[in-house]
């Protein structure tokens, strides 16, 4: 089936929408949400899908990455975040994005990549291998690479696979940023729990940012948060 792109009034209607969180629990000051509600409000669009490290594009503006398990809902909450539904493409089967994707907007200084989803366990293991290979390359080796946002399931929270991409960042000096997906499927009870655990298992690792940002793609949480931290990046 087709899917329907939003008109531009259902893309303004969903970007103003407020956080279900109270303005004081955010980092970013009311200018820098409202700039990187500006920042996604650019037609942001498909660039390239990578493979291969030799069809990697030349490093040009700053790269963000999101990277989590597969059907933690990354491509869910990039296309909640620019505002373009069916940027990203999503799939209720896990392990659908196998390549590195990139998007970008015009005059924007920032570029958006979607990595592989791992922690698939039917993939066939030569497959897998090639993944791994593809994406810890590019992480290692990726000089305009800003930070990575790690996406973590809060259903589920950390799992052994995440713990072991975590790993791998903190040794390649990579930074990133839990965020955790998903939060309107549990009850906030649960949700101040798995963001407590989430904390005190990070808080040692060396390239981890210490700020966990919760969201749903489908109540517009922490959307903003997002925006307003890329937008920071991007101008760094």
């Amino acid at each position: 089936m087709q899917r329907r792109h939003r008109t531009q009034a259902e893309t303004d209607a969903a970007m103003s929408q407020p956080d279900d969180r109270s303005d004081a629990d955010s980092p970013h000051s009311p200018e820098d949400i409202e700039a990187g509600r500006l920042l996604f409000r650019r037609p942001w669009a498909f660039v390239t899908s990578v493979a291969h490290l030799e069809q990697l594009p030349p490093e040009g503006e700053i790269e963000v990455a999101f990277a989590g398990r597969s059907n933690v809902g990354k491509s869910s909450l990039i296309n909640a975040i620019t505002g373009v539904n069916g940027l990203a493409r999503t799939s209720n089967t896990p392990g659908r994005t196998q390549m590195l994707n990139f998007f970008a907007a015009p005059e924007s200084a920032v570029t958006l990549v979607d990595m592989p989803g791992y922690g698939y366990a039917q993939a066939p293991k030569s497959l897998v291998d090639a993944w791994t290979e593809l994406v810890f390359t590019y992480l290692q080796g990726r000089a305009r690479l800003r930070r990575v946002f790690v996406l973590i399931d809060s259903r589920h929270g950390l799992k052994a696979n995440d713990l072991e991409v975590m790993g791998l960042l903190d040794k390649a000096a990579v930074n990133y940023q839990v965020v955790l997906t998903k939060i309107d499927k549990i009850k906030p009870g649960q949700l101040k729990r798995v963001e407590d655990d989430t904390a005190e298992k990070i808080r040692k690792r060396p390239a981890a940012h210490p700020q966990i940002i919760v969201t749903s793609s489908e109540k517009s949480t922490g959307l903003a948060e997002i925006r307003a931290e890329i937008l920071k990046l991007s101008a760094g």
